[in-house]
């Protein structure tokens, strides 16, 4: 198989699992909306954030997914017959102004993405110092993104090679390390947390933190696993780098979108879940049950209360 047919089939076996995932995006964030319209009430003025910050994925995710639908007819279907064929369309008409446009709106996807991880790590270990050296990544990727987008549009410019292509590898180097720290982070706390009940309080308590679905969703590790995987491919120069990234940037959105609704759910660690377990013993004098002894005697109920904390629906991402 020439190279152009290798490229062209990996454009297209991208592209159809991007629209796949776009699908599976779209029943996350319709289930989304749904419990939070249905319980508005119970969720405050977090309803609103947890709708906007989703509204806001949805609408950057479309926008990346339209172009990309756009740019695929225009290259297959109305210009076929295009000097050098598609993958000459590709290479010369990469930049136009609807893919810089997509090309922009997946920058700011995946800036609002990070900040949210960043702010779920500060959730799960309950401390401002924690998420320091993401910052300060973070930060760093915004300059970078402006870099990238600025070189992106430039005409005949294409992030898969060329000056772009360094500034794009730069970017999504420091990108993936962030979402790997963000990601070891707290799978530690999550492990090293489920360690300390399961010695406390015994397995039952435990089990939910070393549950395989609650790591992953927790700390969104298809997308940071893919984002390594892209940086890879992106560095060697792979013909695969374009469907990994389609893919990737698909579950950038899939994956936070899986953690709020986790959240609004209920079944996700919060501020709480940290807290010591306290076990409160209270005697109380003359409570006890009233036996047949028929001798006076002083008699004492011991009441025990156990109070847990654990984790609750009430959190904040």
């Amino acid at each position: 198989m020439s190279q152009a047919k290798l490229f062209q089939n990996v454009v297209y076996i991208g592209n159809t699992l991007q629209d796949i995932l776009y699908g599976i995006e779209l029943i996350l964030y319709s289930k989304t909306m749904h419990i939070l319209l249905c319980h508005k009430r119970q969720w405050g003025g977090s309803a609103i954030f947890y709708a906007f910050f989703s509204s806001m994925m949805f609408f950057l995710i479309t926008v990346w997914v339209v172009t990309q639908i756009l740019f695929g007819k225009r290259m297959w279907i109305e210009n076929q017959d295009y000097p050098g064929g598609p993958t000459e369309y590709w290479e010369a008409h990469i930049s136009d102004w609807y893919m810089d446009f997509g090309g922009t709106a997946v920058i700011m996807l995946q800036l609002i993405t990070d900040a949210l991880m960043i702010n779920r790590c500060r959730i799960v270990w309950n401390s401002y110092r924690v998420i320091i050296v993401p910052s300060i990544l973070w930060v760093a990727t915004l300059g970078l993104g402006i870099v990238v987008d600025w070189t992106t549009a430039a005409p005949g410019a294409n992030l898969f090679a060329g000056l772009a292509s360094i500034y794009a590898l730069s970017y999504y180097t420091v990108s993936a390390l962030l979402n790997s720290s963000v990601t070891c982070i707290i799978c530690y706390r999550m492990i090293s947390h489920g360690m300390m009940l399961k010695k406390q309080l015994g397995q039952e308590y435990a089990h939910t933190y070393f549950n395989v679905v609650s790591i992953i969703v927790e700390s969104v590790l298809p997308c940071s696993l893919l984002g390594v995987a892209f940086l890879v491919s992106l560095g060697i120069g792979s013909a695969t780098a374009t469907a990994i990234y389609s893919v990737y940037i698909v579950l950038m959105c899939i994956s936070p979108q899986m953690l709020i609704l986790r959240v609004i759910m209920g079944r996700a660690g919060n501020e709480d879940s940290d807290r010591p377990q306290v076990t409160s013993v209270k005697f109380s004098p003359g409570d006890a049950i009233p036996t047949s002894r028929s001798f006076g005697e002083s008699t004492e109920a011991v009441h025990v209360q156990s109070v847990v904390y654990l984790p609750d629906s009430e959190s904040k991402v």
